[in-house]
């Protein structure tokens, strides 16, 4: 695999691709999202940070319209979610790529299967254009056809997450979610994986969202950084979206929720859990 460099993002003022507008999310009593706004701009790679139950996830979720918000608005190429009928939003979900976390295959598939799901479920293809489509989403994750007989517990953990990626690929979507692509992979297999997130932004011209905790992979991939906080450790009339930048900013942004966890530091959270 050729290593890709990630140029300078070309970020100009275009419309937002997908947007959050003053989103509160419950479940049940718990409140997970409170008053956020998040935009994703066109052909840009987002990333979400944040500590474990801070949200990222059901932001994701929320962009991709795979949950509807309890408060506020989702919007795609600047249409409200909720004013599209039934049909126009099957459509436009059709636009969108998911690597789940885990990579959430279907154990009663086998690989090939897996990748052909969605061509066999929402096109007109037929048996030999689906069978060329997933060999080729399947080289482009550097996986050989011969894989494609092969089951989901057969395989390793990058390889599983290599098989997500080419069944989010397969539709050719517009915008891709990744859901933390490098937990539990080893370091090399994690680079390996962030070097697939650059090629698919750099051959499809995709529009990306990443959640990680992984700064590799944030400094590596993101064009830009939205760092969320638990909302049970906000403080009254405090935002809970508490940084968004670059990754270099990151590093140095002066409020030290941020610059400690993007530098892996725990003196304040000791503090904190002894104090309590």
């Amino acid at each position: 695999m050729t290593a890709v460099v990630r140029p300078q993002s070309p970020l100009v003022t275009v419309a937002p691709v997908l947007e959050l507008r003053s989103i509160t999310m419950e479940f049940g009593a718990q409140r997970v999202l409170q008053d956020v706004t998040i935009q994703v701009r066109r052909g840009e790679t987002l990333v979400l940070i944040g500590e474990s139950g801070c949200g990222k996830s059901v932001t994701t979720k929320l962009l991709a319209g795979l949950l509807e918000p309890t408060r506020g608005e989702v919007l795609w190429d600047g249409r409200p979610v909720r004013n599209r009928s039934a049909r126009e939003l099957h459509r436009d979900r059709l636009r969108f790529g998911y690597l789940f976390q885990g990579a959430a295959l279907f154990d009663s598939m086998n690989v090939f299967e897996n990748v052909a799901f969605g061509l066999r479920e929402n096109t007109d293809l037929k048996p030999d254009q689906i069978r060329d489509v997933v060999h080729e989403r399947l080289r482009e994750v550097g996986l050989a056809a011969a894989v494609g007989e092969k089951r989901p517990s057969d395989l390793s953990g990058g390889m599983k997450k290599r098989v997500g990626l080419a069944r989010a690929l397969a539709m050719s979507p517009d915008v891709v979610f990744y859901d933390e692509p490098t937990t539990g992979l080893d370091p090399v297999m994690s680079d390996v994986i962030n070097e697939l997130i650059l090629q698919t932004q750099a051959s499809r011209k995709v529009t990306s969202v990443v959640v990680t905790h992984d700064m590799h992979t944030v400094r590596r991939v993101a064009d830009r950084v939205v760092m969320l906080y638990p909302l049970s450790r906000v403080a009254p009339q405090q935002p809970q979206l508490i940084f968004e930048g670059t990754p270099e900013e990151a590093f140095e942004f002066s409020d030290p929720r941020v610059t400690s966890f993007v530098r892996g530091e725990a003196g304040a959270r000791l503090k904190e859990m002894y104090a309590a």
